[in-house]
């Protein structure tokens, strides 16, 4: 299993307005497996393999947001993360919350780009 680094790119969120034909697009097309956590989740294995940890995931929204995938970076220490964000010029837009993987929350850099940072704790 790949070991999770502070601050850098970890998952990739993917919008479906139908979670079901999305994931049997990316199967067709690229033999994408996925690990379902409901009927509005699914995380993304690749082709690799059950044993293969999860790049990313498809997410139901009523409509994708443009911009595409969401990017989602990793921390050791979230509470932290928040706080640098802040003191950089960002802003929190989302959390931080608990969700079924740990906690996250959700920024916008000056730009207005929004990513999330995710922690198992």
């Amino acid at each position: 299993m790949t070991e999770h680094q502070h601050h850098a790119i970890d998952y990739i969120e993917i919008a479906a307005t139908d979670l079901e034909r999305t994931k049997r697009f990316y199967t067709d097309a690229f033999g994408w497996r996925f690990n379902d956590y409901g009927p509005q989740y699914a995380g993304i294995q690749g082709p690799a393999g059950p044993d293969a940890p999860e790049a990313g995931g498809v997410t139901t929204l009523s409509e994708v947001r443009a911009g595409g995938p969401f990017v989602l970076l990793y921390s050791a220490d979230l509470d932290r993360s928040v706080e640098a964000v802040r003191a950089a010029g960002g802003a929190v837009a989302n959390g931080p919350y608990e969700f079924p993987g740990g906690r996250r929350f959700h920024f916008t850099d000056p730009s207005g780009n929004e990513l999330g940072v995710w922690s198992p704790e």
